[in-house]
């Protein structure tokens, strides 16, 4: 049996940075992360669309808007210290209406209230930014919201946190908790402390602590389109104005690190946790779970689950992608789109009582092990003052069970 002082299942972008952390306050304790996957980051951390988030979006009492803009400047020193890739392009808003310039400012008011520098700026001066852009009198546009390359951001963090003494065991996933002691697929561990930053499993491993009783998470697949366009055909980011009552944020231009272009993404409802394919990670007790879940949402739920599923259902068709893209920037059409990208899941949490999306990070914990329970976007660039944050609140829990 193997022992440790900590360990993290789930070697995702905040699975990483949780070790790291806590490597840099506690260099004599044994920290050991466990991931199912034979590297890190398989999954959503690994498929991130690659956006470094200004902060902006979210309300001023959110962790999201807390970590956010701190998130992006420790994420662009890290890239910049480490002469990793990094493409600061900016991002324009653009409003295809008179109605959505009163979205534009509230996102402008959101931005003071973080404290996230956003301009309000004419058509004109959107279009000297980039001049393919469509917008209706007036833009947004965002300064710090950059592109990096997630997985050689993974790889480097990696290979701190094992320079810094971190034990990282691959192709070994999490079976039960049994009492302290952690079944997985390789040797039993125990562990002093227990951190869940497992991803689209996050809330089944919390339940095996006694956790997550109000929540489960609801899988949405996201892909991309790519443009054949060469690179610096679009200067900058274009995203639309977004619908502040629900997480996604429409469909959109992302520039890539390379400076080539993709549009979207899709938030499909899956119905699987790793549907990333086909048939491919088929799981028959997943499948009848999470179809139950959607019926009864599109039931109940406060949120139009129904409506919202139908609206990203169509977003798969590729020429109705295309035709809300080209709404936001001119010089595009149906054939500068020639591939899907790779496909992730984001596994959003949902409220089961209250029937409605969880829009801000959740966590619980006790003196035992903490649960990361809805890391979603824009988790990656949140992730080193998110995971200080989790470090944080371990030290508390475990001094309050200490007295």
């Amino acid at each position: 049996m193997k022992k440790c002082d900590y360990l993290i299942i789930g070697a995702g972008i905040i699975g990483v940075n949780i070790a790291k952390e806590l490597s840099k306050r506690f260099p004599n304790k044994t920290i050991v992360v466990i991931d199912k996957e034979g590297k890190e980051g398989a999954h959503a951390s690994g498929r991130n669309s690659g956006v470094l988030h200004a902060g902006f979006y979210y309300t001023s009492d959110s962790l999201k808007a807390k970590f956010t803009r701190d998130g992006n400047a420790a994420m662009t020193s890290y890239c910049e210290d480490n002469n990793l890739p990094i493409r600061k392009c900016g991002k324009l808003i653009v409003a295809q209406s008179d109605s959505e310039i009163q979205v534009l400012d509230e996102l402008l008011y959101r931005a003071k209230m973080n404290g996230v520098s956003l301009e309000k700026i004419t058509e004109e001066d959107a279009k000297k930014i980039e001049p393919k852009v469509r917008t209706t009198k007036y833009a947004l546009f965002s300064p710090t919201t950059s592109t990096v390359d997630p997985k050689l951001i993974l790889k480097s963090m990696v290979k701190d946190a094992v320079d810094s003494g971190v034990i990282f065991m691959f192709n070994t996933s999490y079976l039960n908790n049994r009492g302290g002691c952690i079944g997985t697929s390789g040797e039993m561990i125990e562990a002093n402390y227990v951190i869940n930053s497992a991803g689209l499993y996050a809330d089944k491993i919390a339940k095996d602590f006694g956790f997550s009783k109000d929540y489960y998470l609801l899988p949405f697949k996201g892909i991309y389109l790519k443009s054949n366009h060469p690179s610096g055909y679009l200067s900058t980011n274009i995203y639309p104005v977004p619908k502040l009552e629900n997480p996604f944020l429409g469909v959109h231009y992302t520039i890539t690190v390379d400076g080539g272009i993709k549009i979207g993404p899709t938030a499909i409802p899956a119905f699987w946790r790793e549907q990333y394919k086909g048939l491919e990670n088929f799981n028959t007790s997943e499948f009848f779970e999470i179809l139950i879940r959607q019926l009864s949402l599109a039931a109940t739920s406060k949120f139009g689950f129904k409506k919202l599923a139908a609206e990203e259902m169509l977003k798969y068709y590729k020429p109705n992608m295309i035709k809300r893209a080209i709404k936001l920037c001119s010089g595009f059409n149906e054939k500068s789109f020639n591939c899907w990208s790779t496909p992730g899941i984001r596994a959003q949490l949902v409220n089961a009582r209250e029937k409605k999306l969880e829009m801000d990070f959740v966590i619980e914990g006790d003196d035992k092990s903490l649960h990361v329970l809805n890391a979603v976007s824009p988790a990656f660039t949140c992730s080193i003052p998110f995971s200080k944050y989790v470090v944080d609140r371990i030290e508390i829990l475990t001094n309050m069970g200490n007295l």
